[in-house]
């Protein structure tokens, strides 16, 4: 029986996906997917996720589509041959690096952010001139299944393939032999993943997560940094790899902090967050009960309430954390958000760099030499200052991770380099051919290479 990857190969081998305009009408296709069906899509959203219209429409919609849009507005710019200087010993010559497609590409997504995190690495596929295998999370099952059945609708299905399905199907495709792939999901599948791309010497991205830090100093605007951590934490209610997973703020002003939190908190989603159009949901039963055992490992100060039923947990904060607990140990991907009071940010980057490098960083702070420290002391896959979230929304700035947190970036022109090969070539000219080159190596050749090489 063909596999999926043979049967794409056999496309890509073609060099039907190598022209542009093959490319640029499979990129515009996937925006009239996601333009012609948005109201399907944000019904799939909020079945699996409880996910308020408009938070689905900027992180899972207008998310892809700008990026896809701009993709296009730069097609023939990033796979143009960029020319390079030579050496001199290699005159009369030229020489430059011509991107090239890698072959078939698996892509696996996850379940938080089911479109954006299929389909922008999809489109970055494409637009370098691959094949691809889309796998979608089978945890959010309404959106897989929509995107199932609109993929083959609009998309080459000679050259682009969509298949769903849990664990025996992601386990089967990880048996073929693609030229990339790329997961974003948990360090304890990346590692699955990284294993059986071995056999084939398959190179991997992986977009992983970790526990993000928020560091605060006691310069920081509390109100804004408040405001601005709890828009990053509770958006998709908490389910997010770069979301703030806990804070260490400055002794001095932390429970002021605390109260900001608050207010932020009432603001947002009013009195009766469980009410709120504006409050997404756990997407499980089991992650619900994981997120509610991890409540044990502090007081909680702000919320805590929960309702199995609708899989509702309250935007959640935590104070008085044991140190050791399983909040402190895992990454939370959940609404609980502890705060750690600490006597400097001295003490915050300690904290950090005794731990695994996360994905995201943010540090919080008035003082450009605080902020100098802890850019300079901490390793991170990307960062925030005064912010949480929106490094992530630069196209202009590759977004992946480092050591735990991850393998390789992605997002505009990186999610388009990351799938392709930089071709060395070096062409030479025939009308001069130096016999300086060659043997035999005389005393006067030998003192003209010193002094030249």
């Amino acid at each position: 029986m063909t596999s999926v990857a043979d049967t794409l190969r056999a496309t890509y081998n073609s060099g039907l996906t190598r022209p542009l305009a093959w490319r640029r009408n499979q990129l515009e296709q996937m925006i009239r997917m996601l333009e012609e069906n948005e109201a399907e899509f944000l019904e799939a959203l909020a079945t699996d996720l409880g996910k308020p219209a408009v938070e689905g429409f900027i992180t899972d919609i207008a998310f892809v589509t700008g990026e896809v849009k701009s993709m296009i507005r730069n097609l023939k710019k990033w796979n143009r041959p960029q020319r390079v200087s030579s050496p001199l010993v290699t005159f009369p010559s030229r020489s430059r690096l011509i991107p090239e497609p890698l072959g078939v590409v698996l892509v696996i997504a996850p379940w938080n952010y089911p479109v954006q995190l299929l389909l922008v690495p999809v489109a970055g596929a494409i637009a370098a001139g691959n094949a691809v295998v889309m796998k979608p999370s089978e945890v959010s099952t309404a959106t897989s299944a929509l995107l199932g059945r609109l993929v083959p609708k609009y998309m080459d299905t000679s050259a682009v393939a969509i298949v769903e399905g849990g664990v025996p199907e992601t386990t089967d495709l990880l048996g073929q032999h693609f030229d990339h792939i790329f997961y974003t999901g948990n360090g304890t599948v990346g590692r699955i993943v990284m294993a059986a791309a071995v056999k084939h010497l398959t190179p991997v991205t992986l977009e992983l997560g970790g526990k993000s830090p928020v560091i605060i100093d006691a310069s920081a605007n509390l109100r804004v940094a408040a405001r601005r951590i709890a828009w990053g934490k509770w958006l998709n209610a908490g389910q997010t790899c770069i979301a703030p997973d806990y804070v260490m703020v400055d002794e001095k002003v932390s429970d002021r902090f605390i109260d900001e939190l608050r207010d932020a908190i009432t603001s947002f989603f009013g009195d009766d967050p469980q009410s709120s159009d504006s409050y997404g949901r756990i997407v499980s039963p089991r992650h619900f009960d994981r997120l509610s055992s991890l409540m044990s490992g502090g007081t909680v100060v702000i919320g805590g309430e929960t309702d199995a039923d609708s899989r509702y947990i309250a935007p959640t904060v935590l104070a008085q954390v044991n140190m050791d607990s399983q909040l402190m140990d895992e990454e939370i991907f959940g609404p609980l958000l502890p705060v750690i009071p600490i006597a400097s940010p001295g003490e915050a980057i300690a904290y950090v760099n005794a731990h695994p490098h996360p994905l995201a960083l943010y540090v919080f702070s008035e003082d450009k030499a605080v902020v100098r420290n802890v850019l300079a002391g901490t390793t991170a896959g990307g960062v925030t200052v005064n912010g949480t979230i929106l490094h992530l929304t630069n196209p202009n700035l590759p977004f992946g991770g480092i050591g735990e947190s991850g393998m390789g970036g992605y997002h505009g022109k990186s999610g388009v380099r990351l799938f392709q090969h930089l071709k060395p070539v070096l062409t030479r000219g025939t009308r001069m051919d130096p016999s300086i080159a060659y043997p035999p190596y005389t005393e006067r050749k030998a003192k003209i290479f010193r002094k030249v090489l």
